[in-house]
């Protein structure tokens, strides 16, 4: 192993830019040179590369975001695109390629394998935290707790005005941001896209907290459940309740990552390096009860990761 490339894909996640630390610094200690692919996917298109060292990758282990930045490239996904990548790993006699992001960059790892003896390793980083092979993504922590810090603000409105606000946060496909936010900021209803919601249930919920005295309430949703802003007129029409909506949006995205996703990084970046200069490629690093793993990008890609659908009963226990 004399050369490895990092390339951050997708949408960005705090604690990027603490994995390509670690990687370049581990890479380095060991003789290896490094490598960034610039904007992503498109970078390894085009070429768009920079030398990584100790001093390139110096004081931005607190930094959000990605210093490699990132994008979206609809000309990987085609063969044609898979190639040229392929090329340029070997114009640049790249060994090993480390693929930083979430379940789709993870896809784009396995897909960019099959064409290219470079091995592959992919870091799982997204808020999201819905990448299979892993309980526990990078950035996933600071990601709930920056909506921690704002749902705390909303509710102190919540009860001064008595109100019941909708708060929601990120999450297109999966509820593991939305559930795990809902749950530690003690909502009382929690919506998310794997799990289809009663508005009447809703409904006779706020209904039956008013009776018990609660004059304010907390509903998180994730955005894949649609309809936010409809959602909130049903309720103020069928409830003698106000309601209000904040969508926190790209805000959970940034900020500088906590200690708990930097970790992660160093960890998954130590098991990266490992791997690599053990021969191992075509692997997705993750962490499982307690352990950091690793398994097949094939088996990353072909599985679901599973919401635990049981914490949302505990969240509705929680609040009664």
């Amino acid at each position: 192993m004399k050369k490895i490339a990092i390339v951050t894909s997708g949408g960005d996640a705090p604690g990027m830019n603490a994995a390509i630390r670690a990687l370049t610094r581990l890479a380095t200690w060991s003789g290896v040179e490094v490598i960034g692919f610039q904007r992503g996917w498109e970078g390894l298109l085009h070429n768009n590369c920079m030398k990584l060292d100790s001093r390139a990758v110096s004081g931005i282990l607190h930094l959000g975001g990605t210093i490699l930045r990132t994008s979206r490239c609809e000309e990987f996904k085609r063969r044609a695109g898979l190639e040229k990548a392929a090329e340029t790993l070997a114009k640049n006699d790249v060994d090993g390629l480390v693929v930083i992001g979430g379940d789709g960059s993870a896809r784009g790892a396995n897909a960019l394998s099959r064409y290219t003896d470079t091995l592959m390793i992919a870091l799982p980083a997204s808020i999201d935290n819905d990448v299979y092979g892993t309980e526990e993504t990078i950035g996933f922590d600071t990601a709930v707790n920056t909506a921690l810090v704002e749902i705390n603000k909303i509710r102190d409105t919540a009860v001064s005005h008595e109100r019941t606000f909708i708060v929601e946060v990120m999450g297109r496909k999966r509820g593991f941001l939305a559930l795990e936010v809902g749950l530690t900021a003690g909502a009382e209803i929690i919506l998310v896209p794997e799990v289809k919601y009663d508005r009447e249930k809703i409904y006779e919920t706020l209904r039956k907290n008013a009776a018990k005295g609660k004059r304010s309430s907390i509903i998180v949703v994730a955005e894949g459940i649609g309809e936010t802003r409809k959602l909130a007129e049903d309720i103020e029409r069928n409830v003698n309740t106000e309601v209000r909506v904040s969508i926190l949006g790209y805000v959970q995205r940034g900020g500088s990552p906590t200690a708990r996703s930097r970790l992660l990084a160093n960890l998954f970046a130590e098991k990266a390096i490992d791997l690599l200069l053990d021969g191992i490629g075509n692997r997705l690093v993750g962490i499982q009860r307690g352990e950091i793993t690793s398994i097949s990008l094939e088996e990353a890609c072909e599985n679901q990761k599973p919401l635990n659908i049981d914490m949302l009963s505990l969240a509705e226990r929680l609040a009664t």
